[in-house]
């Protein structure tokens, strides 16, 4: 099996205090990892420092597919290669949902809109909610826009998502 993500005696101090403390964790390709503790034990602030939206202390490692994640270094293919679902889904509130989707593949993936589209429409097919795709996320209840934020995760096509809840 290939080794996805690593964690490597990871720590994140917020000043004085340390929100992770010596994390060690190993994610193979195809496993599903559910990581579960009380509120402010550090769930978010694990997986935030995974995608470097927290830098984590200098002392410890983390790699995607061999890649150290680190601040000014390799961040793009990272971020291509792990997708992200917020706890408050961060959906563009200007754009309707197909455009929500669509946007990272065009921007980042440099995919032509009509190939992004078709894409979009799939996995809203898929998560249930393709019917919705003129709409706002104003318009939608906080399950339809989580399952939004899930097919636009997954139009990147990532090998990991990380999910915040």
């Amino acid at each position: 099996m290939t080794t996805l993500i690593k964690l490597d005696n990871v720590n994140k101090h917020y000043g004085d205090f340390q929100a992770l403390t010596h994390v060690n964790l190993k994610i193979e390709e195809g496993e599903v990892v559910c990581v579960i503790g009380p509120s402010g034990s550090g769930k978010s602030t694990m997986i935030r420092c995974i995608n470097l939206l927290e830098v984590y202390d200098k002392d410890g490692i983390i790699t995607v597919e061999d890649i150290k994640v680190e601040k000014g270094r390799n961040l793009k293919k990272v971020r291509a290669d792990v997708g992200m679902v917020f706890q408050n889904f961060n959906l563009f509130p200007h754009l309707n949902i197909l455009e929500n989707v669509m946007l990272s593949p065009v921007k980042s993936k440099g995919l032509n809109k009509e190939k992004a589209k078709a894409i979009a429409i799939d996995l809203l097919g898929k998560v249930g909610i393709a019917e919705q795709a003129d709409k706002y996320p104003s318009q939608l209840s906080g399950g339809q826009q989580q399952r939004v934020a899930i097919a636009r995760a997954l139009a990147m096509e990532p090998k990991a998502l990380l999910f915040d809840e």
